[in-house]
């Protein structure tokens, strides 16, 4: 037995090993950018063959951010032609019914014109056939552009879940926010437009060089501007073709009316114009790779 001065080590015994110095956490590895080349070599969208000489990395990103996010779990490619292609026919559909809408909100003008200006020149029988073909027109109209609306949104879930894998970091909002924007208020006037816009660039090639390649964006912003000024004006045209109660105020509700229905025209064909342009976009960045040919 022996004692030791206070706060000094205690003494080594014979069945006792020397005590170890404990060990050193390792240093680190210095972070290194990701190589130009790295692109997932797995099939585009299923069915399709690897991307030759491309090596097998699971982040779509490229030189010169060392840090990508990853994509989120179970998030893959998925082609979006047949959507688009659905979507097509459904805008070119929908935009007839609101050409044709819009002559018959003409037509409604005419006979409020000429009723204030001649009540006898208009007959009662006129005045009842287009009130019941306004009333059929936009039946018929509300159940096609819902029909629309269903597709659009599955489709622009699609891309965008699409521009998640492309390029994780383009976005400051989550993919469920490509469906949920449209149901908040008055959000639905900014918030989609927003998250078409980062689709289309993280769905946009790189240069050569690895640099970044501007893309025009202005079917998008001509797309968004002519749907959010047909939903503007509609809604006015609601309100006022509900409470007109003279030939003066329906007069007036059908200007707007056929303002809308022009409008609701060219949101359709800038629609398509929209959905066939960032489905090009992104198959070229699937089968090609995320760098533009030279």
């Amino acid at each position: 037995m022996s004692f030791s001065a206070p706060g000094s080590p205690p003494p080594n015994t014979p069945d006792q090993p020397p005590s170890a110095a404990p060990p050193m956490p390792p240093v680190p590895p210095q972070a290194q950018p990701y190589p130009q080349h790295a692109y997932p070599a797995q099939p585009a969208y299923p069915g399709q063959p690897p991307y030759p000489g491309q090596p097998a990395y699971p982040y779509p990103y490229p030189y010169p951010y060392p840090y990508p996010a990853p994509p989120s779990p179970g998030i893959m490619l998925r082609s979006p032609h047949g959507l688009a292609t659905a979507l097509t026919v459904l805008l070119s559909i929908a935009g007839v019914a609101a050409l044709l809408l819009t002559g018959i909100r003409v037509y409604l003008w005419s006979l409020m014109d000429g009723l204030v200006k001649d009540p006898l020149k208009v007959k009662d029988i006129a005045l009842a056939r287009v009130d019941n073909v306004t009333a059929v027109a936009d039946g018929l109209q509300g159940m096609l552009w819902i029909a629309t609306a269903i597709v659009f949104v599955m489709w622009f879930h699609r891309v965008r879940q699409n521009g998640q894998v492309f390029r994780p970091d383009a976005f400051t909002l989550a993919p469920g926010w490509a469906i949920g924007a449209w149901f908040v208020p008055l959000a639905n006037l900014v918030m989609p437009f927003t998250i078409a816009r980062q689709t289309w660039t993280a769905s946009t090639q790189l240069a050569p060089d690895g640099s970044f390649r501007k893309v025009s964006s202005a079917p998008v912003t001509a797309w968004w501007l002519a749907f959010a000024g047909s939903q503007l004006t509609d809604s006015v045209f609601s309100v006022l073709y509900s409470a007109a109660d003279t030939p003066e105020q329906l007069r007036g509700a059908a200007v707007v009316g056929a303002v809308s229905g022009l409008l609701t025209v060219a949101a359709a064909v800038l629609a398509v114009l929209f959905v066939r342009k960032l489905t090009a976009l992104q198959s070229a960045k699937a089968a090609h790779g995320p760098y533009a040919a030279a």
